[in-house]
């Protein structure tokens, strides 16, 4: 009985969260997120990660069992498939990329404090929007 309660206590500390990323300029390829804590952000191994098929406009991705806590999220949009970010002169990235609370990106990556948000480990949407530096920045007009 009491790992049954223990399960059920670890199943109610956690939630899904839903992203959902808008600016997504085409529908090649996937968008892939990483919901990282502070010591992993900006980095590749972040514990908790989804991805979807990307679609013009917005791509909703959803994580499940994310629990309480300040994480930031990372989104790219990988066109091409091949699982990391292509990057041109100067690491100027060529497909787009995004943070949560639509954290700026000038001449480096944003600060944690730009992207942090408070998961509560129940049902959450947090929106932001993609960038591109290189080609399209944004949907391709449907004609």
């Amino acid at each position: 009985m009491s790992i049954l309660l223990g399960a059920i206590a670890l199943a109610e500390a956690a939630g899904t969260l839903t992203i959902e990323v808008g600016n997504v300029r085409n529908n090649r390829g996937q968008v892939v997120v990483d919901i990282c804590p502070q010591d992993r952000f900006l980095k590749d191994n972040c514990p908790f990660h989804g991805q979807a098929p990307a679609r013009a406009g917005v791509t909703t991705v959803t994580v499940a069992n994310v629990p309480a806590g300040s994480f930031a999220v990372q989104a790219f949009h990988d066109e091409n498939g091949n699982g990391e970010t292509d990057r041109g002169l100067f690491g100027i990235p060529k497909e787009g990329v995004g943070f949560s609370r639509n954290a700026r990106i000038r001449m480096s990556p944003p600060k944690w404090a730009e992207a942090v948000f408070q998961h509560q480990a129940r049902a959450e949407v947090i929106r932001f929007d993609m960038r591109y530096f290189m080609g399209p920045s944004g949907p391709t007009p449907r004609r």
